[in-house]
């Protein structure tokens, strides 16, 4: 549904010369008259659908709430500045799981120095919602977008994926620091984070810069966690198939041309390992990569909101 509202949306929302750049990509980005250019996104988190109140502690759904956001700045490869937090509590224990809920993020918020700028509160008889607007500042590379990927480019990653029902879906560090000194050393072309699945959000790159995408699936990183998963789970899944499809890893999916992806790919300049897993193609859709050297049609899987 959340793809077709969108489409709606680019189609049926004016034009405006203060928005840069509107729905459709991890975050909006506003012209501010003689000020620089402001990032700004906003995701919410529903008991049920992103976390299970009853098994999950509010310090971590906290966390989570905040650093989801973030990694959407960081996809944008903004800084971060401020965040606005609204709250829909249960009318029982409201109070109590608030302050729990911000003893969670404050941590977060200050190791990445956020300043928290407000929000808003009520009570009701549903579920635990959190929505998070958080604001940022580009530098002088300006915003890292979707659209830019071309063919050629090669397709870079950071991390590991799948498994991530296991923990990291709470546990994770937005790729804030990452992202901007990526942005900052090297040509990138385009890129988002993996909040969906990697396949997926893969397919949503290629499709907004207008090409195709070939995946090397002996090159994906896979989480040990999706291995562990794999093992777990009597489905018949892969860890390739979890690493592919599961969502939540919140890692960079770039699109780094071809000498700026080697020597990126030569100085691994950050804490965590950054990969090549295929490469941007001109012919539309999402493809792998046989052993034989031909191309299969590969159909995204992940999280469809």
């Amino acid at each position: 549904m959340e793809s077709e509202f969108i489409a709606w949306l680019r189609r049926r929302l004016p034009q405006h010369p203060r928005l840069r750049l509107g729905p459709g990509d991890d975050a909006a980005v506003l012209r501010l008259g003689d000020q620089p250019e402001c990032v700004v996104t906003t995701d919410l988190l529903t008991d049920g659908v992103d976390f299970l109140i009853e098994e999950h502690s509010p310090r971590r759904i906290g966390r989570k709430a905040l650093a989801v956001n973030l990694s959407d700045l960081a996809a944008m490869a903004a800084q971060p500045v401020a965040v606005l937090i609204a709250l829909a509590l249960p009318r029982i224990g409201g109070l109590s799981l608030a302050q729990e809920l911000y003893e969670g993020l404050l941590p977060l918020a200050e190791e990445h120095q956020v300043i928290i700028a407000g929000g808003d509160t009520n009570v009701w008889d549903g579920p635990l919602v959190i929505s998070i607007t958080a604001i940022g500042k580009l530098t002088a590379h300006g915003p890292l977008v979707r659209g830019g990927a071309k063919p050629g480019d090669q397709i870079i990653v950071t991390g590991q994926f799948g498994g991530s029902i296991l923990g990291h879906q709470f546990d994770f560090q937005p790729r804030i620091d990452e992202a901007l000194l990526l942005h900052s050393q090297y040509q990138l072309h385009a890129g988002m984070d993996v909040s969906d699945g990697l396949s997926l959000d893969l397919s949503r790159l290629a499709i907004e810069s207008n090409c195709g995408a070939v995946i090397e699936e002996s090159l994906v990183p896979i989480a040990k966690a999706a291995v562990h998963l794999a093992t777990s789970l009597d489905d018949g899944a892969t860890p390739l198939e979890h690493a592919l499809g599961d969502g939540e890893d919140f890692e960079l999916l770039l699109a780094v041309p071809p000498n700026d992806a080697q020597r990126l790919l030569t100085d691994q300049p950050l804490d965590i390992p950054v990969t090549r897993i295929g490469e941007f193609i001109e012919t539309p859709g999402l493809w792998r990569l046989l052993s034989s050297g031909e191309r299969q049609e590969l159909v995204p899987r992940g999280f469809q909101h």
